[in-house]
């Protein structure tokens, strides 16, 4: 036999190292797809399948206006409120005034929940400088355990762009407000207006906002 047709003896070993290596990354690969694998249905059945816990639902009272007759009236519903108090008070005006952005609303006015940015509940006598500690935010801060509360309502810039012009629907528009903060937090005896964090002349034109509207001299008809 001719030596030069024989593979070299270091060729040979190379190759067996190659194969062997070759062999070796192929069982590595196919351990790692199968952890892999393992731990996408470990994912998959750990996976919570129950619905985030919601508020429950309680009685709660909007005061609703009706431009009709220029009137407020009380109107109950079941309503997911949350526990803290000054959210509580953000989700009854943010219900109050869906009601005024649906399209057979008594008190049409656009906007909805979202036009509520904001709101605080002070110790009545705690009011001062309203603007700065709106726009530095009042963190969780609310009234004492006892006795009567300010609510501090920041009404966001676009809702009082678009709100109807006019004496009456912007009255009821406040009035209401008050009124529905009153008959759900009762503690609640003053409300004060900010829009965008700032005080502001009127609402859109007419309705006072520069004033603390006192919600025991509210004249409500049912």
């Amino acid at each position: 036999m001719n030596s030069d047709s024989l593979i070299p003896r270091y060729q040979l070993v190379l190759f067996l190292i190659l194969l062997l290596l070759s062999a070796g990354l192929g069982g590595l690969l196919w351990h790692l797809r199968e952890r892999a694998h393992e731990r996408m249905l470990v994912g998959k059945t750990s996976t919570p399948t129950t619905a985030p816990q919601v508020a429950p639902l309680e009685q709660a009272t909007l005061m609703v206006a009706r431009d009709v007759d220029d009137t407020i009236g009380a109107r109950a519903l079941s309503l997911p409120l949350p526990h803290e108090p000054s959210a509580r008070a953000r989700a009854l005006l943010g219900e109050l005034l869906d009601l005024y952005a649906e399209p057979d609303s008594t008190h049409p006015v656009p906007g909805g929940a979202a036009s509520i940015a904001q709101v605080f509940l002070l110790p009545v006598g705690g009011s001062a400088n309203l603007e700065s500690k709106a726009g530095g935010g009042f963190g969780t801060a609310a009234g004492a355990d006892t006795g009567p509360e300010l609510a501090v309502v920041n009404l966001t810039g676009t809702f009082a762009v678009g709100h109807p012009s006019g004496l009456e629907t912007e009255t009821l528009t406040v009035l209401s407000m008050c009124a529905t903060l009153h008959a759900n937090l009762p503690r609640i005896t003053e409300v004060r207006f900010l829009v965008n964090g700032e005080p502001r002349a009127t609402l859109a034109g007419h309705a006072d906002l520069t004033r603390t509207y006192l919600t025991g001299d509210t004249v409500l008809q049912q």
